[in-house]
């Protein structure tokens, strides 16, 4: 299993209709791209103040580094990058392998 995780900040002057048209697009994606075997994202509420203006995270699950690479190139994620990246003013993405409390990979 791998997670793949983005997390936005947008531009300032990105309207709250085209986040929102963002986040529906990314919500798509599990319908579309038989890979993603699990998903969810959400918005910051953190009260710690180390968000950096980062807002938004969205997880993705696929069982393997080959349905990454599948997942990535696919013309449905390659739309909703096409959507967001004019409105990014950062980005941080990230896979990794889950491992357990013992350190066992999932």
């Amino acid at each position: 299993m791998l997670r793949h995780v983005v997390i936005f900040q947008w531009k300032p002057e990105t309207p709250e209709t085209t986040i929102r048209e963002i986040e529906e697009t990314f919500s798509a994606l599990p319908d579309k791209i038989p890979q993603i075997i699990g998903y969810e994202w959400g918005r910051d509420i953190s009260v710690q103040g180390f968000d950096r203006d980062y807002t938004h995270v969205f997880v993705v699950t696929v069982a393997s580094e080959a349905d990454r690479d599948v997942y990535l190139p696919h013309p449905d994620h390659m739309e909703f990058i096409a959507l967001s990246r004019p409105n990014v003013e950062k980005i941080l993405v990230l896979d990794y392998v889950p491992t357990d409390v013992a350190g066992e990979r999932n």
